[in-house]
């Protein structure tokens, strides 16, 4: 069974479903004011492996993410660039779903955009205002924390601790310095809708309670995002349901940062690199392996070292590919495995992936048991061990598919008379299990630039 850490009880515990064999997840998405940097494409990728790896143990999958498509860094950029903040929103939304597509990622069952959901949020806000939560300022309407059990759960902070570090306030009408907008009134040049408090438009930490509800209902499974989004964007999510009486997320994840040194990579630090950029460098196969060498909990910082090495890495797997002529039948940017897949994968490595994965998505383990899986097809192939090597390739292919990392094979280069010649007498040197000859002259083409692999063909050569 599958265990998570869930943020709400700081424990590592099953993913306990509302409705057997279904799972809905709702995960924080796009804010679509600018380029989305690699920090953003981390959680994307976490996400994308969760909903694989449940897809491939049988699961269906609902996953949700939205679009804020109206915000004031949207509002700020479109009134800088003299533009309509929807078009700037859609130039971005495009830009962001091409950098998805990109990296592989699966995109969401649904995709809602917040401005699609603004009557709801109305009328989510007068209900709240109804039952007492919420109150009316000159500014905006804000929900009074106080009245809410439990605020700061997943904060696991006291609600008297967080009202002691809140910053100072300019908003002298508000009741207390940790409550939060609901409706923002309207203000000059800015988008406007109607409603009962007057014209505006909705706080950030509402459209997401609207839309989670809508798509998926009460008690749905799991929610997540990044662990800024923790507090209090989630806890001030999460007091709307409570207000309200209604069940929301059962399961919290929150997934670690990208760090550059010891700052958070973000846009108001201007310390970032867009997925883009880092694919205009990179195979983005190798971007998603460096994200999975560590737990998606942990902060991980993301160099040129760490993406060369995680290239070769990519490198190891695809000869393992040319090697054992393995062809990959899904497209995994569009689809995910499914659970038939399970039987072309040898037992004991199947065992081992499961169990890394059920731990909390333990990707760095279950990562270790496909290269030691790597390592002994190889060795069993220069053994003469074909069928046995075959099966070891294939299950690595499937668990790197389950992944979301497709094994690629790529063209032969032709090769010059020298080289023609020496494979040729490797090929005789190996079928007469002179082994130490076939070494020498892989030694000897490795040294004209070569990168030597053996397979059912024989030996096969490429830069």
């Amino acid at each position: 069974m599958l265990r998570l850490h869930d943020t709400a009880t700081g424990t590592v515990r099953p993913l306990e479903l509302r409705d057997p064999g279904h799972v809905s997840i709702y995960a924080c998405g796009l804010t679509v004011y600018d380029l989305p940097h690699i920090g953003h494409g981390r959680g994307w990728l976490v996400f994308d492996v969760l909903r694989r790896y449940l897809r491939f143990r049988g699961l269906e999958v609902r996953y949700v993410s939205n679009v804020t498509d109206i915000d004031d860094q949207i509002i700020e950029r479109a009134a800088a660039e003299g533009r309509s903040e929807s078009e700037v929103a859609r130039q971005f939304e495009d830009a962001w779903w091409e950098a998805s597509d990109a990296l592989g990622v699966l995109r969401p069952d649904d995709a809602p955009r917040a401005t699609e959901y603004v009557e709801q949020m109305v009328a989510l806000v007068a209900e709240l205002v109804e039952r007492g939560f919420a109150y009316e300022t000159s500014t905006g309407v804000y929900l009074s924390v106080e009245k809410v059990d439990g605020y700061g759960l997943l904060a696991h902070q006291s609600l008297a601790s967080l009202k002691a570090g809140a910053r100072v306030e300019i908003d002298a009408e508000k009741r207390s310095p940790v409550d939060f907008v609901l409706w923002k009134k309207a203000k000059p040049g800015e988008p406007t809708w109607e409603s009962p408090f007057g014209p505006g438009r909705p706080g950030w930490h509402t459209e997401c309670v609207v839309m989670s509800l809508d798509l998926l209902g009460e008690g749905f499974d799991l929610h997540g995002g990044g662990v800024d989004l923790m507090f209090p964007h989630h806890e001030n999510e999460r007091a709307q349901a409570v207000a309200l009486g209604r069940k929301f997320a059962q399961h919290w994840i929150h997934y670690g940062w990208v760090m550059v040194g010891a700052d958070k990579m973000s846009k108001s630090l201007h310390n970032f690199v867009t997925v883009a950029d880092q694919l205009a460098r990179s195979d983005p196969r190798a971007y998603r392996l460096l994200v999975l060498r560590s737990q998606y909990r942990s902060q991980i910082e993301i160099t040129p070292e760490t993406s060369a090495d995680a290239g070769r890495a990519l490198e190891r797997l695809d000869g393992l590919a040319r090697r054992f002529e393995l062809h990959q039948a899904v497209d995994l940017q569009r689809e995910a495995l499914g659970a038939d897949m399970a039987a072309e994968v040898t037992p004991p490595e199947l065992e081992r992936f499961v169990s890394h994965m059920d731990d909390d998505l333990d990707t760095p383990g279950a990562l270790a048991g496909i290269f030691d899986a790597l390592s002994r097809a190889h060795a069993l192939g220069d053994r003469g061990k074909t069928d046995e090597a075959r099966a070891l390739a294939r299950s690595v292919q499937v668990l790197c598919g389950v992944l979301g990392i497709s094994l690629r094979a790529r063209d032969e280069l032709p090769l010059d008379a020298q080289s023609a010649r020496l494979v040729a007498e490797r090929d005789d040197a190996r079928s007469r299990h002179d082994y130490a000859r076939s070494d020498a002259i892989r030694d000897r083409l490795t040294a004209l630039g070569w990168i030597v692999e053996d397979g059912p063909a024989g030996t096969t050569l490429r830069r």
